[in-house]
């Protein structure tokens, strides 16, 4: 009964996963005139040892992923618990704070890279007016501000999405609990620590996961902002770079092969170590 189901996944999913993994054993492009040529672990050498871009763009993903996440996940439960609370118009503001996420990646970053031009971006002129940056500075220019920007548009967008699943997880919480802990005399902070946060553990742990996961493999934001230029080029971009704007001009297939499976065993690692913690949290 299952079979027709796996097979199509073995097809969807399985089948490209493999050959990249096969094709990473190899030297070769997709230019006739580039053969084939078997090179073993050669690649995956090559860029550990020699590939000083491939170790910045690891690092940049690493930074971006827990800097990102860890914010996101902060406001995601700041919002979520304000939004929780009964006030006037309260539906409106829930479906008014998905809109940066209903947004696609490709046009609100976009946005963004305008509010951020140099000469007329409207971010650029309100942190100019405060004094935070001289006339003129190139936010997405320089190294020291870029993946900062970037960051700071990555979670503009993705925190509602955050929100929204700690909401849920909020929702599943006894209003009976609180009023129990009331009567007992805790506190608000004494509320939140020893009711709302272990009992919304496994709903942050879920988001983590998907947040995660998203993050280490980001490229929209990243490329149509800076195309990873000054410092900001992360994993997901560098393999663009093989295995689109070079595998027809040389044998880069194969070492972009390589890095596609370093990107999926840094995404399973992420996922283990969150899965086994989640189901620690369970028992």
């Amino acid at each position: 009964m299952v079979f027709p189901a796996l097979f199509v996944i073995s097809v969807i999913a399985f089948f490209p996963l493999f050959k990249t993994f096969y094709d990473s054993f190899f030297e070769f492009g997709l230019n006739p005139n580039f053969p084939r040529k078997f090179v073993g672990f050669k690649n995956y050498v090559e860029l550990f040892v020699h590939d000083p871009r491939f170790i910045a763009a690891l690092k940049n993903t690493i930074f971006f992923t827990v800097v990102s996440v860890a914010l996101e996940t902060v406001l995601g439960l700041l919002i979520a618990i304000i939004v929780h609370q009964p006030f006037k118009f309260r539906g409106a503001v829930r479906a008014a704070m998905l809109i940066p996420w209903a947004i696609p990646t490709a046009i609100s970053s976009q946005m963004w890279k305008w509010m951020f031009n140099d000469q007329s971006g409207i971010v650029t002129k309100i942190l100019e007016r405060l004094g935070v940056i001289e006339p003129g500075f190139p936010i997405l220019g320089s190294p020291d501000t870029a993946m900062w920007a970037i960051i700071a548009v990555d979670v503009w967008k993705t925190t509602p999405f955050m929100a929204l699943l700690i909401l849920a997880g909020l929702q599943l919480i006894p209003e009976e609990l609180y009023e129990a802990a009331r009567i007992d005399g805790a506190n608000v902070w004494q509320r939140f620590t020893k009711i709302t946060l272990p009992m919304l553990s496994s709903t942050i742990a879920v988001a983590l996961i998907f947040r995660t996961l998203d993050a280490l493999r980001v490229f929209d934001v990243v490329f149509i902002m800076t195309r990873g230029s000054v410092n900001t080029e992360t994993l997901a971009v560098y393999n663009r770079v093989l295995l689109m704007d070079r595998a027809f001009t040389g044998a880069w297939f194969g070492y972009g092969s390589a890095l596609s499976v370093i990107i999926f065993a840094l995404i399973s690692i992420f996922a283990i170590i969150y899965i086994k913690s989640l189901r620690l949290k369970l028992d």
